[in-house]
């Protein structure tokens, strides 16, 4: 007899097969002898306690063998000769767009501006070691997106937009481990993720899909409103009746190429502040109410919303045991964003803490219409690039000294391996519509959770590239792009996702529309 039941246990207790069984057959009044297999379907950690406990969803077989597990079967075809769809980026959508639509019957060719995941890491070696930002092979552009090397999260809320299974199922089936599929909040890892992405590209290559590296598209062919081609910085045409646009948040010679063009864009709500780092214990204490974690525990993570002055400041991307990382994608920029190692075991901990921006605090660009946002998100980060002594060094405060409006005559150890310089983010860095609602946030949060206001805590200057600052409308049943016909936006440059996972399943929504125009 198959039982599906909920348990909540401590977490020795969790990581004990036998005490999970001892917990099974009590909750089920069978005895222990009579379970023929417990499966683990979900895990999640409730840290709100005093005594932290996990939340199980178990499968349970009492006197009964279950049917042995089948792997993860994918049926990806041989496309090589079938009618072909271009994608421009190599992200999360553009990749899982490709996968799509060699499922479909479908021949994927992806255009890639950057290079291949593993060629990806002398540039940032680069950018951490000699401040040189390239701009086309950065912590934003190259294979596997602006998700590869900043963590591999895939939560989302996405729920309602496409299936999550089956995007945490294609990454299981491209090395990832099962762990995902049970795991509430699941998560790669930086150190882990690159080595999928080169297996998803081996699908793609094996299925007869195309992938070209270092090819940037510098226009569109349209005629009637209708696409017809792409040209790439080399000068290459390719004709294609059928164009995926996946290129990410930061691609902002997109936006502007469409706007010159008159394509319509719009530009959409973001949010922008800072990054703030803390010594990983006191996260830890913060959320487990106790001094030290202990083996069983993960390193803890945090997540919040404010209200400061009618707007909402929250953590953004919280990285448990991570890393501040430097994401600028061209000279004369600071830009940061975190990540963490598959066992988040580094000694801090960082998140982004954001402040919306509104229509308000555009008019200083509004001449720049739907590109006002990104004009200024980079007049943000040219100032922390300026602040910072005009290298990837990032202007930074210690967190009690920068609600205080004070310099920090020191700074603590930090994460980001540029290195931080002490600066009065007030002013110097921030617009005042930001600083003073970080600093009302900060404090609001603070109040009901300690020890998190601490000058051990730093806060490192700018989180600006949260998500786009631009739409691509399109059509809600086809994709299409509500002007242009045959050009699919996607992602979260176009406006439709907020992560890894979220834009995953536009891709594969994409596909699947295509494959009706086109059978």
């Amino acid at each position: 007899m198959q039982h599906d039941i909920e348990l909540w246990l401590t977490p020795e207790q969790t990581f004990n097969e036998q005490s999970v069984q001892r917990a099974v057959a009590q909750a089920l009044g069978v005895k222990l002898s009579d379970i023929s297999q417990v499966k683990l379907l979900k895990r999640a950690i409730d840290g709100r306690s005093r005594i932290p406990k996990y939340w199980l969803r178990l499968r349970v077989w009492i006197n009964e063998t279950p049917l042995p597990e089948s792997p993860i079967k994918i049926d990806y075809q041989y496309v090589a000769n079938r009618p072909s769809v271009v994608i421009i980026g190599a992200g999360p959508a553009g990749l899982f767009a490709a996968l799509r639509l060699i499922e479909l019957g479908l021949k994927p060719i992806v255009l890639e501006r950057g290079k291949t995941v593993r060629d990806r890491r002398r540039d940032l070696a680069a950018i951490n070691k000699q401040h040189i930002v390239n701009p086309n092979s950065n912590y934003c552009f190259g294979e596997g997106g602006a998700g590869t090397y900043s963590d591999g999260k895939l939560y989302t809320r996405s729920n309602k937009r496409g299936n999550i299974q089956q995007v945490l199922d294609t990454f299981v089936y491209h090395g990832a481990s099962p762990d995902i599929l049970v795991e509430t909040h699941p998560h790669i890892g930086t150190n882990k993720l690159p080595q999928i992405i080169e297996a998803m590209r081996q699908s793609i290559l094996q299925c007869g899909g195309e992938i070209f590296f270092n090819t940037q598209v510098s226009d569109f062919v349209v005629k009637n409103n209708a696409i017809q081609g792409v040209i790439t910085a080399n000068g290459d045409v390719i004709a294609a009746q059928q164009v995926i646009l996946a290129t990410g948040h930061s691609s902002r010679d997109i936006f502007e190429l469409l706007h010159q063009k008159g394509i319509l864009i719009e530009a959409k709500s973001f949010a922008m502040g800072v990054r703030v780092e803390h010594p990983q214990v006191l996260i830890d204490q913060l959320q487990y109410k106790c001094d030290l974690r202990g083996d069983y525990l993960p390193p803890a993570a945090y997540s919040w919303v404010e209200q400061a002055n009618g707007r909402g400041v929250y953590s953004f991307c919280m990285c448990p045991g991570g890393i501040i990382a430097p994401c600028a994608t061209a000279p004369g920029e600071v830009v940061t964003n975190g990540w963490s190692p598959s066992r988040r075991n580094n000694p801090f901990a960082n998140s982004g803490i954001v402040v919306s921006i509104e229509a308000q605090d555009l008019q200083p660009f509004a001449q720049y219409g739907a590109l006002a946002g990104i004009k200024l998100q980079a007049a943000v980060e040219q100032a922390a690039w300026a602040a910072g002594g005009k290298t990837q060094t990032a202007p930074a405060q210690r967190l009690m000294d920068f609600l205080n409006n004070k310099l920090s005559s020191s700074l603590p150890a930090c994460s980001y391996v540029p290195g931080i310089e002490s600066v009065m983010l007030k002013n110097e860095v921030l617009p005042s519509y930001i600083w003073q609602r970080l600093q009302q946030g900060f404090k609001q949060y603070g109040q009901k959770a300690k020890p998190y206001l601490t000058n051990e805590a730093v806060v490192v200057g700018v989180e600006s590239r949260t998500s786009s600052p631009i739409r691509i409308p399109r059509d809600h049943k086809t994709m299409q792009h509500l002007q242009i016909s045959g050009l699919y936006p996607i992602g979260e440059g176009a406006g439709y996702a907020g992560g890894i996972v979220s834009a995953a399943m536009d891709g594969i929504r994409c596909a699947d529309c295509i494959a009706v125009v086109l059978e």
